[in-house]
Order: structure tokens, then sequence, then C-alpha cells
């Protein structure tokens, strides 16, 4: 494994925080990110529109960086604000007939719920496929599947418990059943390597700040080509259509590829900074830095189960990402606000720890933890 120990100096926060494992929620933004969003803002504050071409180009630079890093092509990508923008956009885009029926597991994360359910006043049905121990199983699958059901759209990796699902089973599932696969991928995204290609993915949906390092109202949705056709864009503008700097020409004719669902004038600033974290993610490697997560988690684990911790998330490196949650001894609430106190970032989710650590987090981080842990836990 690559000595990623050199990137923490990327990450002001370690000289600030004690130790930050937070990232299942929100990341902090790398140097590199912040750089180049201020060196757009300070270019337009001198030169103003001079530099659209340049943004331009830089945009199309993040386009090919997600590309690579998902195994797609640039124009399968479009960018959104968010995974729940970039979810809504399917759902709405697709024509679906009354009694049609989309799959989802329970306890998903309300991006992965609502885009769905919203669906329901035009006669689309939910179907509600159990989850156990955060996972989803496939006789389940089986069970529930009707003629109707279209789709089946879940979260790589369960936002509370921090399973991940077995996308493999899951595509060849789909495949076999002729039905559409939707991924939200927020909580596994630059955390865990992935190719939506030999996954046979239709939709992949993340937005980019939480392992992607990014800034927060930036986000991205990918369309497979092979789905293309199938999807058309609800809102529209100027950027939807060909030709689109020829603004006197009226010709209504939609870009043929996922650029059609960026309708006009983009999050250059926020794109931008994605960019530069999506440099640093590359630069590490996305399989390094899934085992030092992992090693990572595996201290944690150890040191919970010799403490007597019961552990929700699976032991299974290939069941998991990033996110590790427990069972508290003392009440959820007071243990995480002494965390709070010590420094120590986390979630508190449903009476659950969550911690969810980086790859530029250290062995000092997890002792900072455990040490709080201990004066915590009388």
């Amino acid at each position: 494994m690559k000595n990623l120990e050199k990137y923490r100096s990327e990450f002001p926060i370690t000289q600030k925080i004690n130790a930050y494992l937070n990232h299942a929620a929100i990341s902090p933004v790398p140097k590199r990110a912040i750089d180049s969003i201020n060196e757009f803002y300070q270019e337009l504050s001198i030169s103003g529109s001079l530099g659209y071409n340049y943004w331009i180009e830089e945009i199309d630079k993040t386009r090919d960086l997600i590309a690579r890093l998902i195994d797609c092509r640039s124009d399968e990508i479009a960018f959104f604000e968010n995974t729940s923008s970039a979810l809504s956009a399917i759902a709405s885009g697709i024509r679906w007939k009354e009694g049609d029926a989309i799959m989802i597991p329970e306890g998903e994360f309300p991006s992965n719920i609502y885009p769905w359910v919203n669906l329901e006043s035009r006669g689309v049905r939910i179907i509600r496929v159990p989850v156990r121990n955060g996972d989803i199983h496939i006789d389940d699958l089986n069970r529930l599947i009707t003629p109707d059901v279209k789709m089946l759209s879940l979260s790589w990796v369960d936002f509370l418990s921090g399973s991940r699902r077995d996308l493999n089973t899951i595509s060849d599932f789909c495949k076999k059943k002729g039905i559409l696969l939707c991924v939200d991928a927020i909580q596994a995204l630059g955390a865990v390597p992935i190719s939506v290609k030999e996954l046979n993915i239709h939709f992949l949906a993340s937005g980019a700040h939480k392992w992607l390092l990014g800034p927060m109202g930036c986000g991205f949705l990918y369309i497979s080509k092979e789905v293309n056709h199938i999807i058309n864009p609800v809102i529209v503008g100027w950027k939807s259509v060909t030709d689109e700097m020829d603004f006197f020409k009226e010709r209504f004719e939609l870009k043929t590829n996922a650029l059609r669902f960026e309708p006009g004038t983009m999050n250059v600033a926020g794109i931008l900074g994605l960019k530069g974290s999506l440099e640093l993610l590359l630069e590490a490697g996305i399989p390094d830095i899934y085992r030092k997560i992992q090693s990572l988690l595996n201290m944690v684990i150890e040191g919970l189960t010799s403490r007597g911790f019961r552990i929700l998330t699976p032991d299974s490196i290939n069941k998991r990402a990033g996110i590790l949650s427990f069972y508290p001894r003392t009440e959820p609430e007071n243990l995480f606000r002494h965390f709070l106190k010590k420094g120590v970032i986390l979630s508190l989710r449903k009476g659950l720890i969550r911690l969810s650590p980086h790859f530029y987090n250290n062995r000092d981080d997890i002792e900072r933890f455990f040490s709080a842990l201990d004066s915590g836990n009388p």
C-alpha cells in the first residue's frame, strides 16, 4: 500500500481538530480545491467574462476526471447541485406509465426516497425491499419483483450501518430481469473503486461533499449511453441545446448526450473546486485510499471489540466502505457531546455513534478517538 501520509498536509483541519472522523456527513475541502476556487474568483474579479472559455475547458477537464473515476465516457456525465437533484432528474425524465413500479430498499437516505415517492401521484408504485443488517438480499428481490417493475434504485452504501451492497450480484439480478439499475453512490465514491461499465449500471448519482472531498452544492449524474434515449430533461435552458452559443437562432434541438441536463450557467467555482479534489484522489489512487481506510477501520473494530462494544457495521472489508457505526454503552447524546468537547468529530445517528475516517487520517486520530471514548464511558 502506498504511503499516503504526505497528503495529510492538504487538510488544515488536522491542525485544528483533534480527530475529524465525519466524512460520511461533510468532508473538509483540501488545499488544492480551495486554491482552485480562489484562483477562479480572483480571475473573475479582475477579468470578468474574459475567462469564460477557460472556465468551460476546466469544467470539461473535471468531467474527464469523473469519467476516469467511475470508468465511463465524459459525455455521459452531467453536473448537478447534489444527489437529490440528480436522482430527481431521472425520476422526472423517464416516461413512466401508470402501474409501473420501482424497487427501493427500506431505510434509504431521503435523497433516494422522495424523488420516487413523488411519482406516486402519476400512478407509479413503490416497492420497499426489506433490509437486514443494512443489506438487501436477492431472495427478497426475487420474491417482490413483478412484471411492472422497471427499476431498482439503491444506495451503494447504507448511510446508517455502513453496509456496502454487492453491486455485482445486484447488477446480475437487474440484467436477468431486464430492469434499470440506479445507484446513489455518495457514501462510497472516492473511498471505493468502481467501474459503472463492468457493473452495467444505468444511472449513478453523487454529491461532492462527502468522500469526494469536494464543495457543497456540487454533484453529478452518470447516464449510460445505453439508456440515453429513454430519458429527457424536464428542466431545460440555453445550454441544453446544440449550438448553445447561437443566441439568435431559435431551434429546440437538445444535445444527444448527458450534457442536455445542464440547462444554464453552472456552479463554476464548485466544479473547479471538485476538480482539485478529484486530482488529489486520483493522484493518491482509489485502490490505495480504499486499503488505507480499511486499515483504519480495522483499528477501530479491534479497539471497540476489545472494549466489549457491539458494532453494527459488517466486519468483512468486502461488505463495508468507510462508515463504522456502533452502539454506545452510555446515553448516546451525552457520549456524542463528550466527543465534541474532546475535539473528536463524528455523527450521532439513531442512537448509534457513526465514525467515518478518510485516507489522510492516521493512527493518532484513531488513538484520540479511543482516548475520548474511554473517558466518556465510565
